[in-house]
């Protein structure tokens, strides 16, 4: 199955220069936690829910901060036409729950999250949704052990 079949479609996108509370005002109305952002019809980054409280208010700063003060400007992605299991296997490598899609002229077309493939007849999700849930220190050799 192709990462285009199980993909939402429908995406909101934001402007580095907005603010993160435009940001989180279009993550109330369309009920989620990621946007992507989008500069001059290219992906340049993605805001989350986290970003805003941990870069942001956790900092102190105030609600017409600028997104691309807080946003992550390296963005993983992938393609319509990959494979969902491999998609499925990179988002557990990577510890993430949603990839935005683009197409072959490097366009967001869309995004796959965990949820997606889940409810696909696919057998990865359960495999990715193992990987992204271990703890952080089961991925970082600090050289001690947990108990």
């Amino acid at each position: 199955m192709l990462v285009a079949d199980a993909m939402t479609r429908d995406v909101k996108m934001v402007s580095p220069d907005q603010s993160i509370i435009d940001a989180a005002r279009m993550m109330a109305d369309c009920d989620c936690g990621i946007l992507p952002v989008a500069e001059n019809d290219r992906l340049v980054g993605m805001i989350t829910d986290r970003d805003i409280v941990v870069r942001a208010l956790a900092e102190g700063k105030s609600s017409d901060t600028r997104i691309k003060d807080v946003m992550s400007p390296d963005v993983k992605y992938c393609f319509e036409e990959d494979d969902i299991d491999d998609v499925a296997a990179n988002m557990g490598d990577l510890q993430i729950r949603r990839l935005p899609v683009l197409n072959k002229d490097k366009r967001l077309v869309g995004i796959v999250s965990l949820g997606d493939i889940a409810n696909t007849d696919e057998v990865p999700a359960a495999d990715a949704l193992s990987a992204i849930s271990e703890p952080a220190s089961q991925h970082i050799s600090t050289g001690i052990r947990p108990h």
